[in-house]
């Protein structure tokens, strides 16, 4: 479990890492979220020497594609979920209902999941709390997933998880070792679909306020904030 063992493996391994707090900062405006800016180059060379490099995210592929521009960088954009249909507007409109009524909270429709913001907010947390239950009814009400990131709260599909792409991603590909970089509470699900595999692996918790604590504790190495993480990848 470790590092090392990637870098051994590394042109038959599969470097796997989140979006939003991994490769860029959190911002109050998530549109405004760019990745730091030595991650393309870093990425790029990735590209070249391992047998995948893949960005997965709740964002749309577009997005991430539109301020982060390594072609051969694989995106798995909206957990996997780009081709499902569209969200039933009734859904959305009751969530962007709710979500009018908390200050600072704010409705992002993805399409095929909707997500809503409490970066805005003066009390992020009570933001959150405020919304968690009735979102939760919303999502058993209409058999959707309900799961949180930092300051996110997101109703999707069942199914959409990170961790099901992980391992979609390594059943297609079959590395020899694997890294995944992550900051919230989906990465941790992912962490254990790494673990589950059963390769050399190497788990980073990107760390910053409002990091899971189960998140660090099953990390195999911590770094502290996307910038320390392009500094790790740089090393491989």
């Amino acid at each position: 479990m470790s590092l090392e063992e990637v870098r051994a493996n590394l042109a038959r391994a599969a470097i796997l890492l989140d979006f939003d707090g991994t490769l860029a900062p959190i911002v109050a405006d998530p549109a405004a979220a760019r990745p730091v800016p030595d991650a393309e180059p870093v990425l790029r060379a990735l590209c070249e020497r391992a047998a995948l490099v893949a960005v997965i995210t709740g964002r749309p592929e577009g997005f991430v594609r539109s301020v982060l521009d390594v072609a051969r960088l694989e995106v798995v954009g909206l957990y996997g979920l780009g081709d499902s249909p569209p969200m039933d507007r009734r859904i959305v409109e009751a969530v962007g209902e709710l979500t009018a009524t908390v200050p600072g909270a704010e409705l992002e429709d993805k399409g095929v999941s909707v997500a809503v913001h409490v970066r805005r907010a003066a009390d992020p947390d009570v933001a959150a709390a405020e919304l968690r239950s009735p979102l939760q009814v919303i999502a058993e009400a209409n058999g959707l997933s309900i799961f949180e990131g930092k300051r996110v709260i997101e109703l999707a599909p069942a199914g959409a998880r990170k961790a099901g792409v992980v391992r979609q991603l390594l059943a297609r590909a079959r590395p020899d070792a694997a890294l995944y970089a992550g900051d919230d509470a989906e990465d941790a699900a992912a962490f254990t679909a790494l673990a589950d595999a059963g390769l050399p692996m190497c788990r980073v918790a990107v760390t910053a306020s409002g990091t899971p604590e189960r998140l660090i504790e099953v990390a195999d190495v911590q770094v502290e904030g996307p910038e320390a993480l392009v500094g790790l990848l740089r090393t491989l």
